[in-house]
């Protein structure tokens, strides 16, 4: 089991920066991945940003060039931060963390409770 916790979330202007941290319970190496997701009312969740346990990185068309995702294992403890500049209000949500595994040709997923970010104009 991985347990995730989110923190960063808020209030802030459009244009302005939030970065946001997702804690995992296990270290890097023992995931395959880790992203975020976001939901808007009425919307499905969608990916955002994801990177892999050897960095490789992936975001969704309306984020690149403003959001920039990291991760880092300190103390065996992996942690990724999406760094979300040039804030538009369309980014409200709630964004999820996202951890997964492969075992056996199947995906298992473990998400955060979220964390609401809310852009005013």
């Amino acid at each position: 089991q991985v347990q995730l916790v989110e923190s960063g979330g808020g209030l802030v202007q459009a244009g302005e920066s939030r970065r946001l941290s997702c804690v995992a319970s296990v270290s890097i190496f023992s995931i395959d991945g880790m992203g975020w997701y976001r939901q808007a009312p009425g919307k499905q969740r969608d990916l955002v940003a994801a990177i892999t346990t050897i960095g490789s990185t992936s975001y969704k068309d309306s984020v690149k060039g403003r959001f920039t995702i990291s991760r880092d294992n300190a103390k065996n403890t992996a942690t990724v931060y999406p760094q979300m500049d040039s804030l538009k209000p369309e980014d409200t949500a709630v964004y999820y963390c996202n951890a997964h595994r492969m075992h056996s040709g199947a995906r298992y997923d473990y998400w955060g409770q979220g964390t609401q970010v809310t852009v005013s104009s």
